[in-house]
């Protein structure tokens, strides 16, 4: 349903009623959204959530495709003990090296197996080296400005790059620190 033909005050409102009907009349708001009974075991607060959830699937619409697949495979990753697999593409591969500059010093960060090594010092996440570096906080992946776009969403990846281009060439690119943009933070 297109979300201009949808009353979000009255759906709003709706919503708002849902912790005040009784379990009998959450359980039948249940079937009538979800299309058959709620289980037994669920409890009223949850209940109450669920429907408005669906309430708010129904009239805007749920997760993408390629979200649900990626929920499930975060689920599946859980089950079998595997947290690396949860990471998924964002995962930085040890011996990267990330390089930023930064009041005309240039850092350059590499990436291990359990962290990131700085100046001598190995470091947690990439936001703890932003933070000793500029001592303010940070995102680490906007700092070094790592991009995070989903393997599935080939448009939101932008352009191919080859591999030569992972690493950017000091002199052919500079960074400009105007051109930093994070929150209102300036480098």
């Amino acid at each position: 349903m297109p979300r201009g033909t949808i009353d979000d005050a009255a759906l709003e409102a709706e919503i708002g009623r849902l912790p005040a009907l009784s379990l009998l009349e959450l359980r039948n708001r249940w079937k009538t959204v979800f299309g058959h009974s709620a289980p037994k075991s669920l409890r009223r607060n949850f209940l109450a959530r669920a429907v408005a959830y669906q309430m708010q699937v129904e009239a805007y619409g749920g997760l993408s495709v390629a979200t649900k697949r990626r929920l499930r495979e975060i689920a599946d990753a859980v089950r079998n003990g595997d947290a690396n697999a949860m990471l998924g593409s964002s995962r930085i591969r040890p011996g990267t090296q990330m390089i930023r500059q930064w009041q005309n010093t240039t850092h350059t960060v590499t990436a291990l197996a359990e962290g990131f090594e700085w100046n001598g010092c190995t470091y947690k996440s990439l936001s703890a080296v932003a933070n000793a570096i500029t001592g303010t906080k940070w995102n680490g992946f906007a700092f070094f400005g790592v991009k995070r776009a989903p393997s599935s969403n080939k448009n939101a990846a932008g352009p191919r790059r080859n591999k030569l281009d992972a690493v950017p060439d000091l002199e052919a690119a500079p960074v400009s620190p105007l051109k930093t943009n994070v929150g209102n933070r300036r480098a």
